[in-house]
């Protein structure tokens, strides 16, 4: 290896360095080409960067290979091969790696900055913070003339939990500033710091140092309002409460709708509760202190609205009154969301609803509010009649609920809030298919507004509706591949939506690739974090940094990911229970088929294939010639070699790759009641009993009262009973500790799994998800049994709690509880006639056997073919009914070949919704008709 370079080569690499940072690859390569060409094999550092540039240019492998061969050449001693070699698994993700490539250069050059550095990174994001203080401490000690190395190294003190030598550090730091520091251009920097350290004096409990600090130190703090904050939160804790009482009035100056400064004043003045609950005389205390608030702060909202969490009775009812009239009036879409914490208390509900049907009535008789003689506008019963609509929807009388949407749409049809709560009443009344008519009716009113877009796919796809609703989604997505611009933008709740819908169509490959997509996004997330190891050191973002650390930290615990890897562990139980088919199984069924059938399926299969090919040619001309709007070339995208994900099914052992995301939820979220039902219903499949007794053992810790709960510990329990006697040695001690636990638990304790089932019913007869699961049990125990268990279910009555009596009753069951009910007696009981009793006796809606889906049926169709061109028709459902239908789509040949039968459809349609009058119906039916007509 050569020491130096001619000066010709010299400059060359410079320009292969200089290449590198600009990211002019094609120029490096260029340039290294040129020196390797002189000196072949002795160039070491130019053999890196060439290796390091090939990496830049998609060419991995020549790039691993090249650096590779450089070490084998000089016998591994070239600390910057190593650190290119590093450098090539950091672009990889392989971090471990590359923290064994850099420690390798170390023993070379163990002084080496820019190694330390990088070294320093990955350890961060590695969390090997014991490492990350050592190599901080080094670079500190190398370049103690480095703010950087200063602040970094009390960092990584903090993160391992070592607060008090971070600020040991930060004083050390302050300590070599001149006293004029700091110059304009690193004010803000600086004040950084200083918050920095003021919130670790806190976090150490030495809250007089840090206040000592606040008054010392605030001239140089240039974020006045976090300073604030940060001085009032520490005056409270001292019990300095007239200094903190001060500081919160100053800040509600800032801010007077910030509820967390009106909580920091209730401190201050002692009339604060956690649990919302106060005596009569504090009651008296905060009303005087909020009255005068809002004298102060007229245009505080916060300083009107918080009164109704704690005033009672006749008191709330007049604050609430005075609070809704001017929000009716000005016609505030949001006034039940802000209200609707209040229905926490059953009383304050009721008077809720007696204070608008009393506005209601006033409305309607004099059109004015109750003691007033002013006029109020059209407007203001609408609202009123639009709230009221979300009050009894919220308490399960959707028949109410859409009588009052239904008078606001007839009274304002042009206002685009109420379809949109027309189709969430009409969603949580179970028919899904009306309600996402409504919501692309809303949609279509304005075309522009990407949350009523967002808003109308979501109960498209509740309605398994997944073609329709993908066209819809990528209206506002950006040109070219609509579908991966949905992926990059990271839309985990449409990809949530579309995999649970694929999943309940029995399409697993397609919801497996959903709900992966989603696992792909949070290792995003998590590798993101990455640049931003140096650039807030750099930057002096220090409580902005240590915040975004634990929360990556807890970033698996997020809800989207725990739906994404409970959806991926039943997609591949689900595989597991029902194995692909072989091709020779696959003959073999072909072989049993008569001449006619085996001609059709061919048929199928070579319709679809033809159709997979021509999307494929459409998307590889997409992607080889996309030009956006503005008429610029767009980056290729790769194609996607398995848009179904049947590829993703093809797995040796599935219970092996769900037990990959299992235990992922086990690590992060293991409070979840979920967490442990995936874990009992896949061990049980593996036939490790240990480990799913364990899962029952958590979920009766976590709520022993669950139905859930109670179905796994039954089963468990049940099926051990049912095993041969043990033989070996480790047979024998899983049945001793089985024993031994089974006294334990207060359920099992001298009594039989029968007498505990039948304890559970007696417990809780008024629940219906109770009672299914003690019915369910009954049947596992004893098949004989099935009518009694059936009855169990059947003798539920759905027991109407009476409201005020002011409009009938409020619902206690939940629309998924009946779901779940008429999945249970179809599918684990088989009973066909007894899932027909519940469905007409309890839910309407599941079938869509009412004339508000007939609605959505037509809604569905008429937005289909007239904006994104998919097409619908109606069938028979296979319950018998003669009035129930069910949707489909069609592929465009089969429905053109069909028109009599949509044209028939429609026309039916119309004269159905003709008869009810229906308001609006009629015109939506004729959109349809028109549209069949023209085609």
């Amino acid at each position: 290896m050569g020491t130096s370079l001619p000066n010709k080569e010299s400059n060359l690499f410079k320009v292969i360095v200089k290449s590198y940072e600009t990211k002019q690859y094609k120029k490096g390569l260029k340039a290294a080409d040129a020196i390797l060409k002189k000196f072949p094999t002795m160039e070491v550092k130019t053999l890196a960067m060439k290796g390091l540039t090939l990496n830049c240019m998609d060419r991995k492998s020549e790039a691993y290979e090249l650096v590779s061969v450089v070490l084998r050449f000089n016998d591994l001693k070239s600390h910057v091969c190593w650190h290119v070699y590093g450098l090539l698994y950091r672009s990889d993700r392989e971090y471990r790696e590359a923290i064994k490539c850099y420690r390798n250069a170390l023993k070379i050059d163990p002084d080496n900055i820019e190694i330390l550095r990088d070294l320093s990174l990955l350890q961060a994001q590695m969390r090997d913070l014991t490492g990350f203080v050592e190599t901080r401490q080094q670079l500190l000690t190398l370049k103690p003339n480095h703010r950087t190395n200063w602040i970094g190294f009390a960092v990584a003190n903090h993160l391992n939990s070592n607060c008090s030598k971070s600020i040991e550090i930060l004083e050390a730091y302050e300590g070599t500033l001149e006293d004029d520091y700091p110059p304009d251009n690193e004010r803000y920097e600086h004040g950084e710091m200083l918050l920095y350290k003021i919130s670790l004096l806190e976090e150490c409990g030495l809250l007089d140092r840090a206040l000592e600090e606040m008054h010392k130190k605030e001239a140089k703090i240039v974020d006045k309002l976090a300073f604030k904050e940060q001085m009032a939160s520490i005056s409270v804790k001292l019990g300095h409460l007239e200094e903190g009482e001060k500081m919160y009035r100053s800040l509600l100056v800032m801010n007077s709708d910030n509820y967390k400064y009106f909580v920091g004043l209730q401190k201050c003045v002692g009339l604060y509760s956690e649990n919302g609950e106060y005596t009569s005389d504090e009651i008296v205390r905060l009303e005087a202190l909020y009255k005068s608030l809002r004298s102060q702060y007229t245009w505080s909202s916060a300083a009107k609205r918080i009164p109704l969490d704690f005033l009672p009775g006749e008191k709330f009812r007049e604050a609430a009154d005075n609070y809704v009239r001017p929000l009716l009036t000005k016609g505030v879409p949001s006034l039940f969301s802000d209200l609707s914490p209040l229905y926490d208390h059953p009383g304050k509900t009721n008077i809720l609803e007696q204070l608008f049907l009393h506005l209601e009535s006033s409305l309607r008789s004099t059109g004015s509010f109750p003691g007033r003689t002013e006029k109020e506008p059209p407007s203001t019963l609408m609202w009123t009649l639009f709230y009221l609509a979300q009050h009894y929807d919220s308490r399960g009388q959707h028949d109410i609920a859409l009588a009052k949407i239904d008078e606001a749409i007839e009274h304002t049809p042009t206002v685009i809030d109420l379809y949109s709560t027309k189709g969430r009443i009409l969603e949580r009344a179970g028919d899904f298919v009306a309600a996402a008519a409504f919501a692309d009716e809303a949609r279509t009113m304005d075309l522009a507004d990407r949350y009523l877009n967002s808003e109308c796919v979501r109960h498209m796809l509740q309605a398994d509706q997944v073609a329709l609703a993908e066209k819809t989604a990528v209206l506002f997505t950006k040109d070219g591949e609509q579908h991966n611009n949905l992926h990059d933008m990271q839309c985990m709740w449409y990809e949530l939506a579309s995999g649970e819908s694929y999943f309940r169509q029995g399409d697993l490959g397609r919801a497996l690739k959903k709900f992966l997509a989603v696992e792909k996004h949070y290792l995003d997330m998590t590798e993101d974090q990455f640049d931003f190891h140096s650039y807030c050191l750099r930057k002096m973002a220090l409580r902005a940094y240590v915040s975004m650390l634990k929360f990556q930290d807890k970033l698996h615990s997020h809800a989207y990911f725990q739906k994404a890897a409970a959806g991926a562990i039943r997609c591949y139980m689900k595989l597991h229970d029902s194995p692909l088919k072989s091709a020779t199984e696959e003959e073999n069924e072909m072989s049993k088929l008569d001449p006619s059938q085996k001609r059709k399926l061919r048929q199928k299969q070579k319709k679809a294939e033809a159709r997979a090919k021509k999307e494929a040619e459409e998307k590889n001309g997409d992607v080889s010639s996309t030009m956006s709007k503005s008429g610029k070339r767009q980056n290729a995208r790769p194609v996607d070699l398995d848009p179904h994900g049947e590829k993703l099914l093809q797995v040796g052992d599935p219970l092996l790759e769900a037990t990959k995301y299992l235990k992922l939820l086990q690590s992060n979220s293991s409070e979840s009641l979920e967490t442990h039902i995936l874990s009992f219903e896949l061990n049980m499949r593996k036939q490790k009993t240990l480990l799913a007794f364990q899962a029952v053992k958590q979920m009766l810790k976590l709520d022993e009262n669950n139905p859930d709960c109670h179905r796994c510990l039954i089963k468990f329990f049940h099926k051990i009973s049912n095993f041969s006697t043990p033989v070996t040695d480790s047979e024998k001690l899983v049945w001793n500790v089985l024993d031994a636990e089974r006294q334990n638990i207060s359920q099992l304790y001298e009594n039989s799994l029968a007498e505990a089932n039948e304890y559970f019913l007696e417990q809780n007869r008024d629940s219906l998800a109770h009672r299914a699961a003690a019915a369910e049990m009954l049947y596992v125990l004893e098949p004989g049994k099935k009518a009694e268990a059936i009855e169990i279910i059947e003798d539920s009555t759905n027991d109407l709690a009476q409201s005020n009596g002011a409009l009938g009753s409020v619902r206690k069951w939940k629309l998924d509880d009946c779901i779940a009910v008429h999945k249970l007696l179809e599918t684990v009981f088989i009973d066909l006639d007894a899932a027909s009793r519940w469905k007409n006796a309890n839910f309407n809606g599941l079938c869509f056997n009412s004339s508000l889906s007939l609605l959505g049926q037509v809604g569905m169709a008429r937005s289909s073919s007239k904006n994104v061109g998919c097409l619908t028709r109606r069938r028979r459902c296979p319950c018998g009914d003669e009035k129930c239908y069910i949707q489909e789509e069609l592929d465009e040949e089969v429905a053109l070949a069909e028109p009599a039968y949509e044209l028939n459809h429609a026309q039916e349609t119309i004269r159905t919704f003709e008869t009810n009058a229906l308001l609006g119906t009629t015109i939506l039916a004729r959109h349809y008709l028109e549209s069949l007509l023209n085609r």
